[in-house]
């Protein structure tokens, strides 16, 4: 396979995707200042992607994921971590951006340039002609075609309670 077959291998999981259900993708945004009062953070939504693991498929393009947030309502509690409340801020911030309360939305993300993979900054590297996924910063690589197949059936056919 080459970097062209792996641009095949998408536009056909997006065929196969094109009824299934998809996530919101979008972005970060510092509060603004108004009257020198600083606003809270929200996330602007900058679309839909399918979600197939550590990849997201746009109607055109392909994104590296980065932070899953599901949004909630903000409430004050205590926190045994520092982790925990930023995810807390995370969710609270999908909720101001407009998220309805417990969807996900998907923010951190990168694209991805089909046309020229590269290891170090994406989980699709291509190696002996072959176009490879890294499906964790820990896990091997796998080859793009059998990871989407599992991708995609578990995209159209979610087990139970998932």
């Amino acid at each position: 396979m080459t970097d062209a077959s792996a641009e095949s291998l998408v536009a056909a999981a997006r065929a196969r995707l094109a009824d299934a259900p998809r996530e919101r993708i979008g972005d970060l945004q510092e509060g603004r200042r108004l009257l020198g009062i600083p606003r809270a953070p929200r996330i602007v939504a900058r679309g839909t992607a399918w979600h197939l693991g550590v990849l997201l498929l746009t109607d055109d393009g392909v994104l590296a994921t980065g932070d899953i947030v599901r949004s909630r309502a903000e409430v004050r509690r205590g926190f045994a971590a520092e982790s925990q409340r930023r995810r807390a801020e995370l969710s609270a911030a999908a909720a101001r951006g407009g998220v309805p309360e417990g969807e996900t939305v998907h923010i951190g993300w990168h694209p991805i340039d089909l046309a020229r993979l590269d290891a170090s900054s994406s989980p699709l590297a291509v190696r002996e002609g072959e176009t490879l996924v890294r499906w964790s910063a820990a896990g091997g690589y796998q080859p793009l075609s059998r990871y989407l197949e599992e991708r995609i059936e578990l995209v159209r056919h979610p087990p139970e309670r998932a």
